[in-house]
C-alpha cells in the first residue's frame, strides 16, 4: 500500500534524524531545534511504531507478505520504541531494574539505531522491489 510506503520512509528518516541530530546544536534555529521538543518526539515516536506494524502486515505490491518489508517495519518499530521510552523515562521515574538495563542500552546504542533508520528510509526508497527491503 503506497501510503504506508510513504509513511514508512518519511517517518524513518525523522526517527533518525531525530536520534542522530537532536541535542547537539542546542541553540541554534531550524529543524534540528523542533526535533527536540518532546511533543514532536513522542508524536514521531507513536507514528513511527503503528507504521512499523502496518508495514508488516501490508507490504508494497509485488512484495511476500511479512518478509518483503521487514527491514524498514523493523526500523520504524525500534525508532518508534526509542522515542516512547525517552519520552516516558523523562515524564516518571521507573524504578524497576529492567527498565534501567534497557534505558542504558537505548542510551549506548541510540545514534547507531538513528543510522539504522536513516539507512532504511533511503534503502527503502530507492530500492523497493526487492525483498527484505
Amino acid at each position: 500500500m503506497l501510503p504506508v510506503y510513504t509513511l514508512s520512509i518519511l517517518l524513518n528518516a525523522l526517527a533518525g534524524c531525530a536520534l542522530v541530530f537532536a541535542g547537539e546544536r542546542a541553540g541554534e534555529k531550524g529543524v534540528f531545534q523542533s526535533l527536540d521538543n518532546e511533543t514532536v518526539r513522542i508524536v514521531i515516536g507513536v507514528l513511527s511504531f503503528v507504521t512499523g506494524i502496518l508495514k508488516i502486515l501490508s507490504p508494497v505490491a509485488g512484495n511476500l507478505p511479512v518478509l518483503g518489508d521487514l527491514v524498514p517495519a523493523l526500523a520504524n518499530l525500534a525508532g518508534g520504541f526509542i522515542l516512547g521510552f525517552e519520552f516516558f523515562q523523562t515524564r516518571r521515574s521507573l524504578d524497576f531494574t529492567a527498565a534501567e538495563r534497557v534505558g542504558g542500552m537505548i542510551e549506548k546504542y541510540k545514534r547507531l539505531a538513528g543510522f539504522v533508520c536513516l539507512g532504511a528510509a533511503a534503502v527503502h526508497l530507492f530500492f523497493y522491489p526487492i525483498i527484505f527491503l
